[in-house]
């Protein structure tokens, strides 16, 4: 069984060093022209991972500062998984529902 998996691909940092911006902290002024404030550390977590989350004006400011559209900075892929098939052909649980198995501790006097 294929399942589908919907991930999102920031392109921030690209799409800045397109634009001539390759240091997180020249996003700063920019975004404050636009009464969006974020902290240094806001700005670099927003340039450097992809946020769970995105304001709409945040967006908005980010698509004026870098003359692009959304569709620059956000781009969906689908990524299909294979449920695990075993060697006679079964599906089985995929390497994620493996648990582990409860260890029994043994002295070396006992025999069981």
């Amino acid at each position: 069984m294929t399942t589908r998996h919907v991930l999102m691909h920031w392109s921030l940092r690209q799409v800045m060093a397109t634009r001539g911006l390759f240091q997180t902290s020249d996003l700063i002024p920019l975004l404050e022209e636009r009464e969006i404030h974020l902290s240094r550390q806001g700005v670099h977590r927003l340039v450097s991972k992809t946020p769970q989350r995105v304001n709409i004006d945040l967006l908005a400011a980010l698509c004026d500062i870098l003359d692009c559209t959304p569709d620059d900075l956000l781009q969906p892929s689908l990524e299909a998984s294979q449920e695990a098939v075993t060697a006679t052909g079964e599906t089985g649980p995929g390497i994620g529902d493996l648990r582990p198995i409860r260890a029994r501790i043994r002295r070396p006097h006992d025999t069981k």
